[in-house]
This record gives C-alpha cells, sequence and structure tokens, in this order.
C-alpha cells in the first residue's frame, strides 16, 4: 500500500479526504476498543518495529481523539510506547540513510513513519500541556475520572517526562533526515509541528519555575537544531517576538534561549533578527499592551548581560526607542549600552573604531542623566554606578560626570538622590586617584608641580624660533616703494638741502650709510646718497656699473643690501654652529630625554589636576547630601550614613561634619536608620586593623575626641548614647578606659584639651557602665575638683557632669522601692566643691559660672541635706563677695561682676531646690508610703483569705494611695510657696537686691548683671505662686522694654517654663508672649519662636488667631528662623484638624491691610499652610467659608487674597459645586483682573486629570466666570465722579517693620513704648495693654496695676472698660 502522510494543519483534517495518494484516518475507534488495538500495536511494535505505525496509526488517532476521556494509565502507556518508537527510529535511521540500495518504497515508508511518530509525540505533548495547565488553574489532578484518578498509585509525573520526550525528538532531528525528503529538502510543515510544541510548553507560566530548568535546556537545544539545520532562523525571530509581546513571564526563559542558539549553535544573525523586529515594532502597537514594553525591555536588558558583544552590531536599531515615549524601552536600550561599555568596551586596547562607540554609548548616556522621566535618570545612575564599579569608565570624563552627578543630588526623585549618593560613593571607593582626597592637601603638590613643569618648558624650549626671511625676498617686498620714491625724486626740484658728504671718507663707508638708510625705509636719502656714490667713486665697480640711470641706481641699491645683509648675518649663524660645534659644559640633554621628561611632567600635574578638581567635587557633594540627613525617606538616610562611612575612610576633610550630622539620628525612631547609624560608627571607629590594643585605644579616642571639638550639648548628648550602647554591648576594649584615665591623671602626656575630653567620655561610657566611676570616684575628686581647680574649671565643670552620670544610671537600673542612692554631707566630693564654688567666686573669667550651676545641680542629686550645703556655699560666696569691699560708710561698694555671680549662684539654687522638692523629696515620700503600704498589705493578707475580701482591700489601698498622693502634693506645694522664700531662709536674703536691680535698669546698667538678675527673679518666681503673681508684671514689663536682647531672650525661656509650672498665672498674658515674634532682635524672635512652638505643641497655650504671628515667621529671612516656623506648622498639622481650625483667623489677620503682611508674603506663607490641607471635608467647608468672607472683605487687597487662596486648594467635584452655589459671593469681584486669574487658575487646575462629566461642569464654571468678568469691564468703562470723601481718606497703613515694634518715633532708642494694638473693627475685641512711663529713671519701671492682666477674663474685662 502505497501512501503519503501530509502533515495536517489541524487535527481533525486527517479524517478528510484530500490528494491522490495522501493518508486518511479510516475510522475514529469508539473508546471501549482503544484498549484493544493499542495491545495490537504494542505487539506489532515488537515485531516490526518503527514501521509498525504505518499499520496502526488510526488506533493512535483515536486514542488523540478521546484522550480528555482516557484514563490516566492508558495515556501514559501511550507517551511510554511513543517515546520508544522515537529512540528505536532515531537508532536505526542512520544505517538506513546510509544505505545506497534503499528503494523508493522503502524510503517513503520511513519517511511516513518519521512524520506519523512525531506528529503523535507532538500532539501527546499539546494534550499533556493542555492538562496539566487546566489542572493548575484548577487545582485538580490531571485526570478526567475525577476522585478515581487519585486513588491510583501517582508513579506518573508529565514535568519529569517532559525532558525525555524532547531529548528523544532532538536526537530525531540531529541525524541527516533530509533524505528521507525528494531533493533533500525539509518540508517547512515538519519543522513547523516539531517547533510550535515547543512554543506551546513555553506558553506554561510554570516554565519559569526552577524544578523546570532541565525542560528549558531541552526546548532551547531542539529549537537550536531547527534553527541551524532547518532554516528555522526568521521564523524563530518572528515567533520570540510574539511571545514577548503575549507572554510577559518568557522573557527570561527566551533569554536564556536565544543565547543557547548564538554561543552553541553559532547562529548569531538571529541575534540581529530578533533585534531587527523590535526595533521595527511601533509604539502604538506596543501601547495597547503595556506588558509588551515590559517583556521587551526585559527581554534586552538580560540579553546585553549574557551576549553584549553578540547585540553590539545590531544596537543601531533600537536607537529610535531613545526619542519614544516609553520609558522603559528607554531604560532597556542605556541598559543595553551600559553593558556593552563594561563588558565589550572596556580596556586600553581599544580600537579607534571601538573608542568612537564607546565615546558615543558614553555621551547618550550623560544625555539621559537629564531625562524627563525619573526611572530613565534612576536607572542611568544606576548604570554609571556599574561602570564605574567596573572601573570601565575612562578617566577624561571622570570630572564630567561626577558634576552632572552632584547636580542629580537636588532632584525632587527620592529614588534619583538615593542612586546619585551611591554613584558618587563608588566613585570614591574606585578613585584612580589617591587613598586621600582633601583638596587642601592636593593644592600643594598640585602648584609646585604647576610651577616645575612651567621652569622645564622654558628651560628645554630656549628661545622662540624666529622667521628667517632672505635678503632678497626682503628687497623684493620693499622694491615697490623703493620705485615710488625714486619716481617722486625725478619730479621735485634741486632745490631741496644737499646731503652732506663731506663725512664719507670711502665707498666702503658710504655702502654701511646706504643700508642704514634703506633699513630706516628713508628710501630718498638713500637714492641721494647713491646718486652722490655714482658721481664721486667712479673707481669703484659697484658706482661704475648700469646702463641707464635708474637701472643703475637701483641696482646699486640691491646689491648693498642684499650683500651686506648677507655679510652681517653670517657671523651670527657662525657663532651658532660653533656653539652647537663647542657645547658648553652645562650641557642640555638630548631631544628624546627632554621630550621623556616634559611629558612625564605633563601626566603628573595633569594626574594633580584632576585628582585636586575630584576632591572638590566630592566636597561640594559632602555639603548638599549632608543636608539630606534628615529626610523622610528611610532609605535616602541609610545612603547617606553609608555615604559619609565611604568618604571618611578617603580622609576627605568635610567628612568630619557629615559624621557629626549623623549623630542625632541615633534617636530615630525608624530601627533601619537607628542600626544604620550604630553600625557606621562601628565601622569607622571600631573596626579592627590588625594593630595592637594600645594602638587601637589612641586612635579611637583621638576619633572621638575630634568629634567633640566645638561640638554643642545636643550633639555630646547624641555622642554619649552611642558610646554607651557600645559599653553596655561590649564593643569597647577595656584599654581605652585605662588610657581615658591615664589622659585625665596626666600620667599620659596630653593637652588640656584632650584631657576634658578624656573625661567627658569617662563620663559617657559611665551610663552603659556605672562602675567606671563609682570605683574611681576619689581619684576624680581629688584630681579634677582638688588644689588645682582654680587653674582649669572647664576641667572641674566636666568631672561634675561625669559624676552626675552616676545618678543617671542609678534611676534607670534602681526599682521604685530601691533607696535612692546618696552620698553624706561631709563626703570630700562636697567639700571640694565648697571650695572650689567659694574659691572662685572673686575671678572674672567666663568658666566659673557654668561650673558652679553644675556643682550645685549635683549636689542636689547626690548629697544628702543638699539645702544645708548650698546654703553653707552661698554664706561662703557672700563673704568673699564682702570681704574687701566694705567703706567707711558701711555700704559695700562690690564690683559688678561679684553681683554677677552672687545672683547667679543664688538663681541656680533657687531652681535646684524646687527641683529637689518637686522630684526627689516626693518621690521619696512615695516610696517610703508605697513600702508601708505593701508592709500593712502583708499583714492583712495574712488576716484575710477570702478573694472579696481581697478585692476590697485592694479598691481601698488605691484610694488611700491616690489620696495619699494629692497630700504630698499639697505638703511640697505648701512648702514652697511658704516657707522656702520666708524671711527666715538664706534663699530671701538675695531677694531684695534681685527686685532692686531689676526694678532700677538705669542705675545698674551692666548688662551681664541685668541678665543674671533677671534670670534670678524668673527662677525665684518658679517657687511660689504668690511671688509669681506679685511679681509677673515686673517681669513683663522687662520682656516689652529691656533694651537687652539678652534679657529678652532670657525672660521668654523663664515664661515658657512658668507657663507649664503656673499656667492659669501665665494665660492672662499670652498675647504678650506672641508679641515678641515680631521683636526687632534675631535671637529674641528665634527664642520666641521655640518657646510657642513648645507651649503650644504641649496644649499649654490655647491656639488663637494670634498663631498667625507664628505663620509671619515663615517668611523671614534668617534660615534658622523660618525653618524652625516650618517645623512648628509641621507638627501642628499631625495634631487632627488644628492648622485647618486655625486658617480662617489666620487669613484675616494676615490680609488686614491695618496689621497684616505684604501681598507677596501673604501668598508665600498661604502657600505653606494651604499645603497641609489634604482632606476632601476640609477643602469643601474652607472652599464655602472662603467665599462668604467675599461679602465681608473691605478692600480690594483682600479680595485677591481670599482669591488667591481659593487656588491653592485641592479641588474636587464637590469644592466645585461649592464654588458655584456661592458665586453671589463673589461674582462682583470679578471685575478685579487678579481676582479673575486666580479663579482661571482653579479651574486649569481642576481640569487636570478631570472625567468628561466633571469637565462640562467645569466649561460652564468658567463660561460663568467670564460673563461676570466681561461684564464687571463694561461697567467700569462709565467714568464715575470722584467723591471729595474719597479723596480726603487717608492711605491705609502698613504693617510696620520689626525693627520698629519697640521704638517710639521721636524719641531715643533707650526710651520703651509697649506698642498699641492695631485699630481693629468694633465687632472684634482685642487686649490694650499700655504700659507706663517710658523714662528711665530710678522708680519701678513696672507696668501700672490697672494695666495687669487679671484673672479671670482679662480681655473681657479691658473690653468692656474700653466700651465704657
Amino acid at each position: 500500500m502505497t501512501f503519503h502522510f501530509h502533515i495536517p494543519l489541524a487535527f481533525r483534517d486527517l479524517l478528510k479526504s484530500g490528494g491522490i495518494g495522501q493518508y486518511v484516518v479510516q475510522e475514529v475507534l469508539p473508546v471501549r476498543h482503544v484498549d484493544a488495538q493499542f495491545a495490537a500495536f504494542q505487539t506489532s511494535f515488537r515485531t516490526e518495529a518503527p514501521l509498525c505505525i504505518l499499520q496502526h496509526f488510526d488506533t493512535l488517532y483515536s486514542i488523540l481523539h478521546h484522550f480528555r476521556s482516557l484514563d490516566i494509565a492508558i495515556k501514559e502507556d501511550v507517551l511510554e510506547v511513543m517515546v520508544k518508537v522515537a529512540s528505536r527510529h532515531a537508532n536505526e535511521l542512520p544505517a538506513i540513510l546510509e544505505d545506497l540500495n534503499l528503494s523508493v518504497p522503502q524510503r517513503a515508508a520511513h519517511l511516513n513513519a518519521l512524520k506519523m511518530n512525531c506528529f503523535i509525540l507532538t500532539q501527546l505533548i499539546e494534550a499533556f500541556e493542555a492538562e496539566t495547565y487546566k489542572a493548575s488553574l484548577g487545582s485538580v489532578e490531571p485526570s478526567g475520572k475525577g476522585k478515581k484518578a487519585k486513588s491510583k498509585p501517582e508513579g506518573f509525573s508529565w514535568e519529569s517526562e517532559r525532558e525525555s520526550i524532547l531529548q528523544a525528538l532532538t536526537h530525531l532531528l540531529q541525524l541527516d533526515i533530509r533524505r528521507l525528503w525528494s531533493m533533500s529538502v525539509v518540508e517547512e510543515e515538519f519543522v513547523s509541528m516539531m517547533t510550535s510544541c515547543c512554543y506551546k510548553m513555553m506558553e506554561n507560566p510554570n516554565i519559569v519555575m526552577a524544578k523546570n530548568k532541565s525542560t528549558r535546556e531541552a526546548l532551547g537545544h531542539l529549537l537550536g537544531v531547527t534553527v541551524k539545520r532547518y532554516n528555522h532562523m526568521l521564523s524563530a525571530s518572528v515567533k520570540v517576538i510574539q511571545l514577548l509581546q503575549h507572554f510577559e513571564h518568557l522573557a527570561s526563559v527566551l533569554v536564556h534561549t536565544v543565547s543557547l542558539w548564538a554561543t552553541e549553535y553559532g547562529m548569531k544573525p538571529v541575534i540581529g533578527e530578533i533585534m531587527r523586529e523590535i526595533g521595527q515594532k511601533c509604539s502604538q502597537d506596543l501601547s495597547r499592551e503595556s506588558s509588551g514594553f515590559k517583556a521587551f525591555a526585559t527581554f534586552l536588558t538580560e540579553l546585553a548581560e549574557r551576549i553584549p558583544a553578540i547585540m553590539m552590531p545590531s544596537i543601531s536599531v533600537l536607537l529610535d526607542y531613545l526619542d519614544g515615549e516609553n520609558y522603559m524601552m528607554r531604560n532597556s536600550v542605556l541598559t543595553v549600552m551600559g553593558e556593552m561599555v563594561v563588558r565589550v568596551l572596556s580596556g586600553d586596547q581599544l580600537e579607534e573604531a571601538e573608542k568612537s562607540s564607546r565615546d558615543q554609548f558614553l555621551d547618550t548616556l550623560q544625555e539621559h542623566l537629564h531625562d524627563v522621566n525619573t526611572y530613565v535618570r534612576s536607572c542611568v545612575i544606576q548604570i554609571y554606578n556599574r561602570i564605574v564599579q567596573e572601573k570601565a569608565l575612562p578617566l577624561s570624563r571622570f570630572q564630567s560626570v561626577v558634576t552632572l552627578v552632584v547636580g542629580r543630588l537636588f532632584d525632587k526623585s527620592v529614588n534619583v538622590c538615593k542612586n546619585a549618593i551611591q554613584l558618587l560613593a563608588s566613585f570614591l571607593a574606585n578613585n584612580p586617584f589617591t587613598c586621600k582626597l582633601s583638596s587642601v592637601d592636593l593644592k600643594v603638590p598640585l602648584e609646585k608641580e604647576t610651577k616645575k613643569l612651567k621652569e622645564m618648558r622654558e628651560k628645554y624650549q630656549g628661545p622662540k624660533p624666529v622667521v628667517v626671511i632672505s635678503p632678497e625676498e626682503e628687497w623684493e617686498a620693499m622694491l615697490p616703494e623703493v620705485l615710488e620714491a625714486f619716481k617722486i625724486l625725478q619730479q621735485e626740484s634741486k632745490e631741496e638741502e644737499d646731503i652732506e658728504t663731506e663725512e664719507i671718507e670711502s665707498s666702503q663707508h658710504l655702502r654701511e650709510q646706504i643700508l642704514i638708510l634703506l633699513r630706516k625705509t628713508s628710501y630718498k636719502n638713500s637714492i641721494r646718497l647713491t646718486q652722490k656714490g655714482i658721481e664721486r667713486f667712479q673707481e669703484d665697480p659697484l658706482f661704475s656699473e648700469g646702463d641707464s640711470e635708474a637701472k643703475s641706481e637701483l641696482g646699486i641699491l640691491e646689491k648693498i643690501f642684499t650683500e651686506k645683509k648677507a655679510d652681517l648675518e653670517q657671523p651670527t649663524t657662525k657663532d651658532q654652529d660653533d656653539a652647537q660645534v663647542n657645547p658648553t659644559s652645562e650641557e642640555l640633554p638630548s631631544q628624546e630625554v627632554q621630550n621623556s621628561d616634559m611629558d612625564k611632567q605633563e601626566m603628573l600635574v595633569q594626574y594633580l589636576s584632576d585628582a585636586h578638581h575630584f576632591a572638590l567635587k566630592i566636597e561640594e557633594a559632602i555639603d548638599v547630601i549632608s543636608k539630606m540627613m534628615y529626610e523622610t525617606a528611610v532609605s535616602v538616610v541609610q545612603e547617606v550614613i553609608e555615604f559619609f562611612v565611604t568618604v571618611s575612610q578617603f580622609g576627605v576633610s568635610q567628612a568630619l561634619l557629615g559624621v557629626r550630622r549623623m549623630l542625632p539620628l541615633v534617636w530615630s525612631k525608624e530601627p533601619g536608620v537607628r542600626e544604620a547609624v550604630l553600625s557606621a560608627y562601628r565601622r569607622l571607629y571600631l573596626s579592627s586593623n590588625g594593630e595592637s590594643e594600645r594602638v587601637k585605644a589612641q586612635a579611637l579616642v583621638r576619633s572621638l575626641s575630634l568629634l567633640m571639638v566645638d561640638s554643642s550639648a545636643g550633639i555630646l548628648q547624641c555622642l554619649e548614647e552611642i558610646v554607651s550602647e557600645f559599653v553596655q554591648k561590649g564593643d569597647i576594649h577595656p584599654s581605652v578606659i585605662q588610657l581615658l584615665w591615664e589622659k585625665f591623671t596626666q600620667k599620659s602626656p596630653c593637652s588640656e584639651f584632650e584631657r576634658r575630653a578624656a573625661v567627658m567620655l569617662l563620663g559617657m561610657m559611665t551610663r552603659g557602665q556605672p562602675e567606671i566611676v563609682m570605683s574611681n570616684l576619689d581619684t576624680l575628686v581629688s584630681v579634677g575638683l582638688g588644689e588645682q581647680v582654680q587653674k582649669d574649671y572647664q576641667l572641674a565643670r566636666e568631672v561634675c557632669n561625669c559624676i552626675l552620670k552616676i545618678t543617671d544610671s542609678q534611676k534607670q537600673t534602681l526599682g521604685k522601692s530601691t533607696e535612692p542612692f546618696r552620698l553624706p554631707k561631709d563626703h570630700s566630693l562636697f567639700v571640694c566643691l565648697t571650695e572650689a564654688v567659694a574659691g572662685g567666686i572673686g575671678l572674672s573669667g567666663l568658666h566659673w559660672l557654668p561650673f558652679k550651676e553644675t556643682a550645685v545641680r549635683l549636689v542636689y542629686e547626690l548629697g544628702e541635706e543638699p539645702e544645708e550645703i548650698c546654703s553653707e556655699i552661698l554664706l561662703r560666696c557672700s563673704q568673699n563677695v564682702l570681704d574687701g569691699h566694705q567703706t567707711q560708710d558701711e555700704v559695700p561698694n562690690v564690683p559688678a561682676f561679684l553681683l554677677t555671680h552672687l545672683l547667679s549662684l543664688a538663681g541656680d539654687v533657687a531652681l535646684q531646690q524646687v527641683v529637689h522638692l518637686e522630684r526627689a523629696v516626693s518621690a521619696e515620700l512615695r516610696r517610703r508610703r508605697v513600702l508601708k503600704e505593701e508592709q500593712e498589705a502583708e499583714k492583712v493578707g495574712k488576716q484575710r483569705k477570702s478573694k472579696a475580701n481581697e478585692s476590697t482591700m485592694e479598691e481601698e489601698l488605691g484610694l488611700v494611695g491616690a489620696s495619699a498622693d494629692d497630700i504630698e502634693a499639697e505638703l511640697i506645694r505648701k512648702i514652697c510657696d511658704t516657707e522656702l522664700l520666708g524671711g527666715q531662709q538664706y534663699l530671701s536674703a538675695f531677694l531684695p537686691l534681685i527686685l532692686r536691680i531689676c526694678n532700677n535698669p538705669g542705675r545698674y546698667s551692666d548688662p551681664d548683671l541685668c541678665t543674671v538678675a533677671t534670670l534670678a527673679l524668673a527662677k525665684y518666681m518658679m517657687i511660689s505662686s504668690d511671688f509669681c503673681d506679685t511679681h509677673l508684671r515686673l517681669l513683663f514689663t522687662l520682656l516689652e522694654k529691656s533694651p537687652l536682647p539678652s534679657v529678652r531672650s532670657n525672660i521668654m525661656i523663664a515664661l515658657g517654663d512658668l507657663s507649664i509650672r503656673f499656667p492659669n498665672l501665665i494665660e492672662p498674658w499670652t498675647p504678650n508672649l506672641y508679641a515678641r515674634l515680631r521683636d526687632p532682635s534675631r535671637e529674641v524672635r528665634k527664642t520666641a519662636g521655640m518657646v510657642m512652638t513648645h507651649l503650644i505643641l504641649k496644649d499649654m497655650v490655647k491656639v488663637k488667631g494670634q498663631v498667625s504671628e507664628m505663620a509671619v515667621l515663615l517668611i523671614e529671612s534668617d534660615q534658622e528662623i523660618s525653618a524652625l516656623a516650618r517645623n512648628f506648622f509641621n507638627e501642628l498639622s499631625n495634631k487632627g484638624n488644628a492648622v485647618y481650625n486655625l486658617l480662617p483667623d489666620i487669613i484675616s489677620r494676615l490680609s488686614d491691610p491695618d496689621c497684616g503682611v505684604e501681598e507677596e508674603a501673604f501668598r508665600t506663607i498661604m502657600k505653606q499652610l494651604l499645603s497641609y490641607i489634604t482632606k476632601d471635608k476640609q477643602t469643601e467647608s474652607l472652599v464655602e467659608k472662603m467665599c462668604h468672607r467675599f461679602r465681608t472683605a473691605r478692600t480690594e487687597r483682600q479680595w485677591r487674597d481670599l482669591a488667591h487662596c481659593l487656588s491653592l486648594l485641592p479641588f474636587s467635584e464637590k469644592g466645585l459645586r461649592k464654588m458655584q452655589d456661592c458665586f453671589d459671593c463673589y461674582g462682583d469681584k470679578l471685575s478685579d483682573e487678579a481676582v479673575y486669574n486666580s479663579f482661571l487658575t482653579t479651574v486649569a487646575k481642576m481640569r487636570r486629570g478631570a472625567k468628561p462629566e466633571l469637565k462640562a461642569l467645569i466649561d460652564e464654571f468658567e463660561q460663568k466666570l467670564s460673563r461676570c468678568h466681561n461684564k464687571g469691564l463694561e461697567n467700569m468703562d462709565v467714568p464715575e465722579e470722584p467723591s471729595a470723601e474719597s479723596d480726603a481718606q487717608p492711605p491705609k497703613a502698613k504693617r510696620p517693620p520689626l525693627a520698629s515694634v519697640n521704638v517710639k518715633k521721636g524719641k531715643s532708642e533707650d526710651d520703651f513704648q509697649t506698642p498699641k494694638p492695631p485699630a481693629s473693627r468694633k465687632s472684634r475685641r482685642k487686649v490694650a495693654v499700655n504700659f507706663s512711663s517710658d523714662e528711665e529713671s530710678d522708680l519701678e519701671a513696672e507696668l501700672s496695676e490697672a494695666e495687669t492682666p487679671k484673672n479671670p477674663t482679662p480681655i473681657r474685662r479691658t473690653a468692656r472698660s474700653r466700651a465704657k
């Protein structure tokens, strides 16, 4: 039976009759007959081998037809047998193909068998793949029998069988089966059948799983054979594009497959075809499915990582994507370029064409550093990071790239900034210059080597070469002028003066004279001399020649000029030749040596110049990056920290700035940031370099000491947290502590600063390990507070701080029931402190004041009966002040600085006494009470056994405890109010002096004394509420009138503390606190801003419309103050609706022409404040309120301000409807151009991203605005008669400048007047506080009794009195 098996396009096509001799399936067997017929096929296979399929193809076709209905066992058996058939056929085919006597029928039979076997196998593959995929989607086993299949043993796994099937097919294709076909050309349908099953397998998402790696390998090899041997390259490239476009998961799979074709099978052209297909894809086609872009981008990126050299010739087909809209494709193409630069175009052995390609790629990368898309900019920086890390960036491009990357630090995108920081760190770590990059250190050698290069150039190059012109050439140039002079002489008369020729002795002399004249371009005189020579020296051959007169004279001149000049030049040339033949003893090196030295020196200068420029750029970047330390993005902060670690390792001088700014981050609430800071300091200062412990200890102490130079108290506290953390974890070796003690006791030589730093470090370590100081307390006291204490009060202060760390650590470790640690009052520590404080009060130095403050605190923290110790100190100091200053009238005449010291000490003791009572005494009373209650509870508990009685007892104890707390608090308050400032107490002895100085600022004019007396008064006021209430008016008078900014600043700080201790007393004076925000002094404004920030955020001051004074600080020229105001509103915005509730009042106050701010300043402030409004409900409410405010607005300025505020709000559909509902409120104001433009801005903002139905509403609203605006303009065109009232109306007053708040016009700066409140509308009630006379005298400078705010409701009372 002769037939031809044609591979069908569809499975069911084999059931249809085809052409003559074409095989057709005769019958599809029913399911019940399949088992028997398949058994017959197996029997036939044993006898007839692979050709058995020719008789049993219908059976196998039937199995495929009923595949879903068959049992899994039959499917498994069919698959197993077909694999054996294919393998057997593959083993027999080589001999058959080599048989030259093979007949045509035999060849046709084997061809049909091959096609049939492959057809059945490929159909089985597709059937199993489809069934497995459906089962994975439905979580059902791949069986048509459902639960029955699960009961069978699970011995079959399609995933494990796929590899063997693919290998069998690959083995068949690797044979030279083309001989079975006529003309040795394999039909395309056969190749398509073999490859389509492979592509079907790839479509399964599970193909990317790690367990299917062998399957992916087998697929790659099968397809590779078809691409190489069966002309499948073009079809494969098209199929790859289709798969990428529709199956995003295939990108990495196809990368592996395609790279396999190009490397193992040598089919590199397929890469070019695929890239060409991708390059020809239209953006519009891909825009329908974004996954297509993503898959192409991933494919190109990963392929470039594998085979960049093979991709490089075809890169040009992708360049159009760089100008396209899709950022993913731009990223992909740029990444491909980067990989080519790193892996193909790097090194020094590149050819010119390769260098040109590399430069083009790098130029393209540099251009896209400024790409409009954030992700592209970030990607380019990452590419450069890889290039730099692989050392593939040419040195000539270092400067330009670093400059561009520093500019990217200002990028708005967090990712771009983060990657830019990473790239700069990579530049540092891989820089080709030096391990220590300091511009200061590099500048000196650069200048030195540059000077040396200049000297070498001058030495080796010699005089500059001169262009040598021959005499003949020079004569040719002169000849036209000589002829012109000859013609002029012929025309002139002979009346001109004759040249004296008496001096001419010979013809030789005449020649010299003529030559001189010719050189001087005196051609007429030279011609005349020549004529004289012809007449006089006829015997000379030179003057006797010539045919005509003119030719004779010109010839003579030419000979004289050319011959004589040549003779003059010969000696010079000869001298030069002699110099060359007979060189001097200082012989110059050969030309080759000179060139070599010059090249080396130029390279050295260029190297130093590049290194210096690179160091400058890094230092510039440090300044920028250090300001990014407190960004909200955690990833950016971590990169900044890592950057400064890298910078520090390279010795950049400005690195210490960033390392210091890093310290406050140790308090970060983000665990990642805190851990990054600790890790950074551990790497910077605790990393072991294989050195001895002593050397490492010295390096650590030196580094930490440098950190403390000129550091603030806050920075030192942060460093203390880090050091104590290291001590607790055992990171600091005992040798470090030993070295610090040696420095403190001067056993190891060190400077005074190093000695103080050692004490400070010991104190920091004490927090983590209190035994460090506890075991060496006597050493600290004897060395730091002994006889030499007056020589260095700074050291003594640090010793006191170090000892104070004991109390801090004890508070953390001891429980509430443990007795606090205190030293007896006769301890050597307090004896030394008394001597140190009393002995130094007479010294005029500045360091005694902070020392005695710390000493007083130490006494109250550690001493038993500290009030007795401090009373002794005050008594000793008072005696020392009075001794030697008594006069005959027994009235002491004490220097100002002594009074300053004494009153400062008294104020410190008063404050610490209050703190001691409120904290230590109160805590001790509570501890003793709780201990007593626990003891009583134990006794009661033994007697009462029932649970009910126990619960009742606990409730009773709780009530007793609560009432006891109140009794203890009342006891402490009574002591403060009645006893501390009583007549018999030592603190009361200083009150008259303090009050006298504060009441008479004219008599006591010393600034330090006034400041200290005011501060002491404030500290005394912290003791008693009665005393505070009595002298509060005096304190506010000083706050308003004092000419000293230091006094006003200190009073503001004190009032902040008083507001917390006695809030009811300070509340009526709140407007006076806000008034200091407009103080003429920068320091006072800054202090007032800080105090008000703390009070408002802690809810100690009611936030009213006066908070607009804080808003004004947003436009402050001083950066610190404006930053403080921004921080205040940032924190306030986190407290619910606080900013939203205040906005209407703030807008009213700031737009008020009588007391507001300028229009531009108003807009700047509102832009910041309205940025906190993010909720839709808040926006809608504000829109409604502002629209209604248009009705009450008095001036056009207020219209413009309200309209501008509306334009700043984020609008929604509801907000737009609110504006339309309130249109009558502002419709008549639209004639003002600024108001109209603001509403247009609002409309444009709403239009962005609006839905179609909302756009229609916006268009309608815009048309309504335009109609009202045009109508208003038409009405304005009608001229109006000016009224006399409007002409006579004075101009509105503007906001007074800050410098004029406290100074009254027409008076000296020494006269102070409290500013009157601005005029307001009748409906608004404000506090009006008038101060007493500004005359500076010895009388009490206080507010009058009538002007003092009283409780309760002082504002209403003032308003009523004014209304009367």
